[in-house]
């Protein structure tokens, strides 16, 4: 019986037809991630930087869902992206008290809050970057995934750097 209660959520999944579950979910897996990622010994500025391009990422996803549907309204890039912040690092601030820790800063900032910041950015250009080749290339990327490499090395650079300096 034990085991077909602690069965019976990861059956549920089956039975949907689609997912809705972005903020709630997102915000626990990455709240998971990050105290895995504490209990694996990685420091909190590498971990804020993929979360920092993850939140990136899934405000670009949802923008281009919204425009193939249709949905267009003023400064929507914009509105979507500080959503899905307030979705992302205001858990972690409070109830989960991943940010704002004493003695967890780096330059004086929150390790945590200072790699979503350069995640962010990192992420935003390097993918603005792809876009650029793609549009110099007749709208043709020049190598296979591309679109995954452009954004993905320069986080993977900066995580290094990171390493090196905590």
């Amino acid at each position: 019986m034990k085991k077909i209660s602690a069965a019976f959520p990861f059956l549920l999944l089956f039975m949907v037809k689609s997912a809705w579950a972005i903020c709630p979910i997102c915000t626990i897996a990455v709240g998971a991630g990050i105290g895995l990622s504490e209990y694996l010994g990685i420091d909190d500025t590498i971990t804020g930087l993929w979360v920092g391009a993850l939140v990136v990422s899934v405000s670009f996803w949802t923008s281009g869902w919204m425009k193939q549907k249709g949905w267009r309204f003023p400064l929507m890039g914009i509105l979507i992206l500080i959503a899905y912040y307030l979705i992302v690092v205001f858990p972690l601030y409070w109830p989960m008290h991943y940010i704002g820790r004493v003695g967890n800063t780096l330059w004086g900032m929150d390790k945590l809050l200072l790699g979503i910041i350069v995640g962010s950015i990192v992420f935003f250009f390097a993918s603005i970057f792809h876009f650029y080749l793609k549009a110099e290339n007749h709208d043709k990327v020049y190598f296979p995934f591309q679109k995954v490499v452009i954004p993905v090395v320069p986080l993977i650079i900066f995580s290094f750097i990171f390493y090196l300096l905590t």
